[in-house]
């Protein structure tokens, strides 16, 4: 679209991104972004707080912002920064790269950055929608805004 200009940032510097950024010390002003949308980034991030926090300070205020991450609402989010070898993390935490499984208690993390959040469970989500934008059945989608 035309009247967008679209920002691609990655850890590992991938092609398809224009800079390589730590999600952690996000590198641009703050309030300097109408929307983010970050899909499965938050579960590899130790200091996942900070990066909340970031998300937040380069959103404009009245911006929006789309999360998503794995995501087991029968229990509070389980991490142990002990666990650091794949086969064990990836028994844990499902992958070999996440450091945590979020749980219920993921709203609350975003909302104490300062975040306004609202929860589309996938279950809840149309099939049209899910079909146009890729997601998966189980993927529960965390609009957040900042007044």
């Amino acid at each position: 679209m035309p009247a967008i200009e679209f920002v691609g940032v990655d850890l590992d510097g991938r092609p398809h991104v224009s800079h390589t950024v730590d999600i952690t010390e996000i590198p641009f002003e703050s309030n300097s972004y109408d929307a983010i949308i970050c899909i499965h980034v938050l579960e590899h991030v130790e200091n996942d707080r900070k990066a909340m926090d970031e998300l937040y300070r380069v959103l404009k205020p009245g911006g929006w912002a789309v999360i998503t991450v794995p995501i087991d609402f029968n229990r509070e989010t389980y991490e142990d920064p002990s666990i650091i070898a794949p086969e064990e993390r990836k028994k844990h935490f499902g992958e070999e790269q996440h450091v945590r499984f979020y749980g219920l208690d993921f709203a609350e993390r975003l909302r104490a950055c300062g975040f306004e959040v609202q929860l589309d469970r996938g279950e809840d989500v149309p099939l049209e929608t899910k079909e146009q934008y890729g997601l998966l059945d189980d993927e529960h989608v965390f609009y957040c805004t900042k007044a």
